[in-house]
C-alpha cells in the first residue's frame, strides 16, 4: 500500500466516528426539541452535514485509490449512513489499513503471502 492510499484510509476512518457520534446527538436532539424547550436541531444539523459531507469526499478518495469493488465501496457508503454505521466503518477500515502496510512491508522485503 502507498502513502496516498494509506492516507486516504486514515482520513475515511478518522472522520467515520465523529460523524457516527453527530449523527446520534442529532437523532437525541431531535427527540429532545419534540418533547422539551431544548433546540439544538439547527446546529447538529450543520455539524452532522458537515461531518457527512467529509465522509463522502473522504470515502469517494478511498475507494479511487484502494480500487475497492461495487460491494466494498456501497458497504462503507451504507455505513456511512447508518446510525452506528461509522463506528463499524471505523474498525473494518483500521483492519484493512494494517493489513496493506503488512502486506507492503512483506513485498518490500520479498517475502511471497502464504
Amino acid at each position: 500500500m502507498d502513502f496516498k492510499t494509506a492516507t486516504a484510509l486514515r482520513r475515511l476512518r478518522l472522520v467515520s466516528a465523529p460523524e457516527a457520534v453527530s449523527f446520534l446527538l442529532l437523532l437525541v436532539s431531535s427527540v429532545l426539541k419534540r418533547t422539551t424547550d431544548f433546540n439544538a436541531v439547527p446546529v447538529m444539523g450543520w455539524v452532522h452535514a458537515a461531518l457527512f459531507i467529509l465522509y463522502l469526499v473522504f470515502w469517494a478518495d478511498a475507494w479511487n485509490r484502494t480500487k475497492w469493488g461495487w460491494k466494498t465501496a456501497a458497504l462503507y457508503f451504507v455505513l456511512g449512513v447508518l446510525p452506528t454505521g461509522g463506528f463499524f466503518a471505523e474498525r473494518k477500515l483500521k483492519r484493512e489499513a494494517e493489513a496493506g502496510v503488512i502486506a507492503a512491508r512483506a513485498r518490500r522485503e520479498g517475502v511471497v503471502n502464504v
